[in-house]
């Protein structure tokens, strides 16, 4: 018997399982007024609430940076409901993630944990679990700074077990940070402070209205500041400024308006005036400035 008459045939359809494909989600967010704020909230806002607005039926939930133990989603012992941004456990698609996790909080009971979000499950047509489908789109997000995780507990309620040994090494952990605006926050990283901003623009576009400042020497925001990179985060370029750290956050706000005002003009200026020779030599001077934060 020849080699090929020796092959087996081919498995039947009841041997193979079937392929899931799923699709790797780059920019999670789109589509939501609050894509800035919940990227900045994933990414480098140590402690901080936001409260979710669910489309139809009005429900609240709470939204944290990181709860207790790091988990996904948790009922408080007084019946508030949250879901937690900087969990370790990630699908390819983020906001899906985040979608289960708001499901399973709305069914759970005073002290119910998800330790960590659904991420195995396969997606199918017509599951209805994305951010996108879940909040009403419009809404932006008003997020709350705290210095430490006493939210994580009811008023006059103290912390214990695994908890306390939670909140104690999250609070050890903050770095002081205060918001300038949507997806904007200065924070104090050790003997630096830096501001961090959130662009809702496309990067390309973003960095030629960067490079266009740059050029005509207009990209810091004063005495005490220079323009240290950038780096990306879902979808969307987050230019960084390092900035005196002896200065107080509430001294740059007027400065970071300013800044967003020279933005936008660069922005709608592209529309009808390309990037001469100095400002594309520029554009590649920033290009090469990545950073990383983590």
């Amino acid at each position: 018997m020849g080699k090929g008459s020796r092959k087996k045939g081919p498995k039947t359809t009841s041997d193979r399982k079937p392929k899931v494909r799923d699709v790797f989600v780059g920019q999670p967010f789109e589509g939501l007024a609050a894509e800035t704020e919940l990227i900045a909230l994933r990414e480098f806002v140590p402690s901080a609430t936001a409260s979710l607005t669910l489309a139809g039926s009005g429900e609240k939930v709470t939204l944290g940076t990181v709860l207790p133990m790091a988990a996904a989603a948790f009922v408080r012992s007084d019946g508030e409901r949250y879901i937690g941004m900087q969990v370790q456990t990630r699908s390819s698609d983020i906001s899906r993630d985040l979608g289960r996790a708001l499901q399973w909080v709305l069914e759970a009971k005073e002290g119910d944990v998800l330790s960590v979000p659904d991420t195995t499950t396969p997606p199918t047509a017509d599951e209805k679990a994305r951010l996108q489908d879940l909040l009403e789109t419009s809404v932006e997000l008003d997020a709350t700074l705290y210095n430490d995780f006493a939210w994580w507990l009811p008023e006059d309620a103290d912390a214990s077990g695994d908890v306390a040994l939670s909140l104690e090494r999250a609070n050890a952990a903050i770095m002081p940070t205060e918001r300038l605006g949507a997806g904007a926050y200065w924070v104090l990283a050790g003997e630096k402070a830096h501001l961090r901003w959130v662009r809702p623009e496309p990067e390309n576009l973003l960095l030629q209205a960067l490079a266009r400042l740059s050029a005509a020497g207009e990209l810091g925001l004063g005495e005490g500041s220079r323009y240290a990179g950038s780096f990306r985060a879902h979808g969307l370029l987050v230019p960084v400024w390092d900035l005196d750290p002896e200065a107080h956050a509430r001294e740059w706000a007027d400065a970071k308006e300013q800044l967003g005002v020279r933005l936008e003009a660069a922005l709608k200026s592209l529309d009808s005036e390309p990037l001469n020779a100095a400002e594309r030599r520029s554009r590649d001077g920033l290009i090469g400035r990545q950073l990383t934060i983590r």
